[in-house]
């Protein structure tokens, strides 16, 4: 990993991707700079997914109770897994990573004397269900620090101090952190945890179809990420691995009618759920790839970082993260002290960004500080970033004095 704190080198902004932007139906008076929270479907997505729903309400009964459902749901998790290197007979498609987290947390089976360790990067949800769980059970949830702008041995290092062989009974790290945009050594990381035969679960919430990944080279004895933020799938579509020793020790969060199949299928046939954002989503990698992989990778890196700067540059931050990744699409720009220190504030800040300059952006409190979170896709322009970048000062300002 490229030492996270190397700082950002953004000239001119990239060239758009011709017709990109006609992909999708956004709402062209809304900057929608927040592509990595909710994702945002393209139309011809929208359309497969549609069909299906209209396939579903011609015949319930033929759609849920006919022959070929879970064949379908096969065939995708199959073309699915395929793509992110997964092997599909250990491979799950569930709701979205936060549902992976609990089902793997459900599954591991802590006893009092155990603990689950995460790192102060992780997902606000997942460190929820991690306390839960350690609750119902009389175990603890611990939280290692890594700083802002750790390099990937400093990491490592930190990690691997941190794992108490034998009591730890998991470890939780990001591949991609929500909060910080921090790329993480997650290879490094797991075989560090091997080396005490402490699982690890990748929370990839953000990989699929965002950074070119290998599942089964990552090692981890639990990985699950979102196709439906950079993968351009339907919301609530998002694929759990699971390593062979694991696998007849899945539990779904609810039973139904495959429960004597074992995972995966009895984490996945979950009755009258609705199906249709699991069998679109093959539409969404054929988008992907119709648009070129490796050009949205680059364009969205160099937009990416052309965005931060530019706004670093209007707010006076001159020590601009870098996320550790060459084409990592988000990056954070440190907010001035004392602004969106916690989650209330980082929260009403980001609706007011929203309502007074037309600008979906992310705010998070992390490590005492505010952070701005900027996503970049096809269908953004340099233009919304320099718009926002000359009136957000103003905003912070009289936001500040209030």
């Amino acid at each position: 990993m490229t030492p996270y704190d190397q700082g950002v080198s953004a000239g001119e902004p990239p060239a758009a991707l011709p017709g990109a932007r006609l992909l999708f139906s956004l709402d062209p008076g809304v900057s929608y700079l927040n592509h990595g929270s909710f994702g945002a479907v393209p139309v011809g997505v929208q359309r497969a997914q549609q069909r299906l729903r209209d396939e579903v309400d011609a015949n319930p009964m033929a759609f849920y109770a006919g022959e070929g459902l879970m064949d379908r749901v096969v065939h995708t998790r199959r073309h699915l897994a395929s793509f992110l290197g997964a092997d599909p007979d250990g491979s799950a498609l569930v709701a979205n990573t936060t549902t992976g987290v609990s089902l793997v947390l459900n599954s591991v089976r802590l006893e009092s004397a155990d603990e689950v360790l995460l790192t102060d990067h992780g997902y606000g949800s997942v460190f929820f269900a991690a306390r839960r769980q350690c609750r119902r059970a009389g175990a603890t949830a611990r939280t290692v620090a890594l700083p802002l702008g750790a390099s990937s041995a400093e990491v490592v290092s930190r990690v691997r101090a941190a794992l108490r062989p034998g009591k730890t009974k998991l470890l939780i790290v990001d591949q991609i952190a929500s909060a910080t945009a921090a790329c993480l050594p997650v290879r490094e990381i797991v075989a560090a945890a091997h080396e005490h035969d402490i699982p690890v679960l990748v929370d990839a919430a953000h990989v699929p179809g965002h950074i070119p990944v290998d599942v089964a080279a990552i090692g981890a004895d639990f990985w699950v990420g979102n196709l439906h933020k950079w993968a351009f799938a339907p919301r609530g579509t998002a694929l759990l691995s699971v390593a062979p020793p694991w696998r007849r020790r899945m539990e779904p969060l609810v039973v139904s009618w495959e429960q004597e199949q074992g995972y995966p299928l009895a984490v996945e046939y979950q009755g009258t759920i609705d199906y249709t954002p699991w069998l679109a989503a093959p539409a969404g990698l054929f988008t992907l790839r119709t648009l070129g992989w490796e050009a949205v990778r680059a364009h969205n890196a160099a937009l990416a970082a052309y965005g931060q700067r530019v706004l670093g540059e209007a707010l006076g931050v001159t020590d601009l993260p870098h996320p550790g990744h060459p084409e990592v699409a988000m990056r954070i720009v440190p907010l001035p002290s004392g602004l969106a220190t916690t989650a209330p504030e980082a929260y009403a800040l980001r609706t007011l960004i929203a309502e007074k300059l037309a600008a979906e952006t992310q705010v998070n409190a992390w490590g005492g500080r505010g952070l701005l979170r900027l996503s970049a896709q096809v269908y953004n322009r340099a233009e919304e970033y320099d718009r926002l970048a000359e009136r957000l000062p103003q905003l912070l300002h009289e936001s500040k004095r209030q």
